[in-house]
């Protein structure tokens, strides 16, 4: 369990003050101008030696992403620091407890990740539904202008750094990076072909890196206690602490930070006050938001929540957004309707996920009420794998996944609701093929 000298978010519940006054007293802004004085390389070669990977969902090692940025330009055009505040997966309520009680971790953060970027500016697109917490950080960021900790020579540190809050219009959409710059622009939020990739081409034409708050806002914690600190929580590959968001059938709903690789019984014990009528009624666990593939109890009980201890398992860390389901839950119903959302908020820029997601959602549809054929499983399945891998962007994998994973694990519970409508004959088509 995380010794509460090790978290980095003292002030996720809001029992302080958001404000600068106190930000000041919990150690934000100390010495920035020092630690932007150790230079850019070794910034990002810090980064790079905590093992911090994105905590966006992806989990792209972070400071190989800052280090793909130009060290100079060569025709004038600008650097850019975007930070993805959209959060708008299901059962992911993080970063919104970031801006919400600690958004001088993320300004600072995004000055000293800016900086070790070259970059001249950080745009921070959040959420259009955050309407309490886009007011707390457009308050924040103008206190920082206030004590010139941005602006003209931010913190004293001889760099000119800005940062401009932009709201979102409620688009899920827009929490992939290159629709999130689309829309920054002004445009429809619709995902870019890549290449060229946003460290080429991104915001306005102008390289940029895009990362999530929570990936920004622990950056000055890191640079202040080293990497070795940060390093030393966690499995191999997958280090520091991280922000756990406890959701569904458990007796403590919460948001908590936690060392990585936390088993997940552990964590379910500690912070989530046990399972809502106890293990045994534990059924399946959605562990990243809702894009990933749901697991069984069996296998989950005991599995190390990080990346690859996930990944291992066929599903993934994502958001770390933990969705629990106890044996009350009609679980090809939650799955439907997850395949719903993922209809509703598809661009329709590519046809496999504008077509694929609607079809995907209707037959989820039928086969909740148990109104198909048996072989429409698997139908349905290989209709999954059609829209997997074939979209600009990871929508459609999305759509896709956590249908995957309701056929692969609870494949007897469909069929079982087949049978019945069928008044215990399985389908008359399955006859048919004997």
């Amino acid at each position: 369990m995380l010794a509460d000298k090790d978290r980095i978010f003292t002030n996720v519940y809001g029992f302080q003050p958001w404000n600068l006054d106190a930000a000041l007293k919990r150690g934000d802004w100390d010495d920035t101008k020092g630690l932007m004085a150790r230079g850019q390389d070794a910034i990002i070669e810090e980064i790079k030696a905590s093992g911090l990977r994105g905590r966006g969902g992806a989990g792209f090692p972070t400071g190989m992403k800052w280090s793909f940025m130009p060290k100079e330009s060569k025709d004038g055009r600008p650097n850019f620091l975007v930070i993805n505040a959209d959060e708008s997966e299901p059962g992911s309520c993080k970063d919104r407890e970031i801006i919400r009680h600690d958004p001088h971790k993320l300004i600072e953060g995004a000055l000293i990740a800016g900086f070790a970027m070259r970059a001249r500016a950080a745009y921070i697109y959040i959420r259009g539904e955050f309407i309490r917490e886009a007011e707390t950080l457009f308050a924040a960021v103008a206190e920082a202008y206030d004590k010139g900790l941005l602006g003209k020579n931010a913190a004293k540190s001889g760099y000119d750094f800005d940062v401009f809050v932009h709201r979102g219009a409620g688009a899920y959409i827009c929490g992939e990076e290159t629709a999130m710059l689309e829309s920054l622009e002004g445009k429809k939020g619709q995902p870019r072909l890549k290449p060229p990739f946003p460290a080429g081409a991104g915001l306005y034409g102008c390289p940029t890196t895009v990362n999530n708050v929570e990936s920004i806002a622990v950056v000055p914690t890191i640079l202040r206690r080293g990497a070795a600190w940060f390093k030393g929580f966690g499995n191999e590959g997958n280090a520091g602490t991280k922000l756990f968001q406890l959701s569904g059938h458990v007796n403590t709903p919460c948001v908590v930070e936690e060392s990585m690789s936390i088993p997940f019984r552990e964590l379910i014990e500690k912070h989530g006050g046990g399972i809502r009528g106890g293990w045994d009624n534990l059924l399946a666990v959605i562990p990243g938001g809702s894009s990933v593939p749901l697991v069984p109890a069996a296998q989950i009980m005991d599995a190390p929540m990080d990346f690859d201890g996930l990944k291992a398992l066929g599903s993934g860390l994502g958001t770390a957004a933990v969705i629990v389901m106890d044996k009350s839950t009609d679980i090809v119903r939650a799955i439907s309707r997850i395949s719903y959302f993922y209809k509703h908020e598809s661009c329709g820029q590519c046809t496999p996920c504008r077509e694929g997601t609607g079809w995907m959602w209707r037959v989820m549809e039928r086969l909740r009420e148990g109104d198909a054929d048996i072989s429409e499983i698997d139908m349905l399945h290989e209709v999954t794998k059609q829209v997997e891998g074939h979209t600009i962007c990871a929508l459609g994998d999305a759509a896709a996944w956590p249908i995957q994973g309701l056929i692969r694990h609870f494949r007897p519970e469909i069929e079982r609701r087949i049978a019945e409508k069928n008044g215990g004959y399985l389908a008359p088509m399955m006859e048919a093929a004997e």
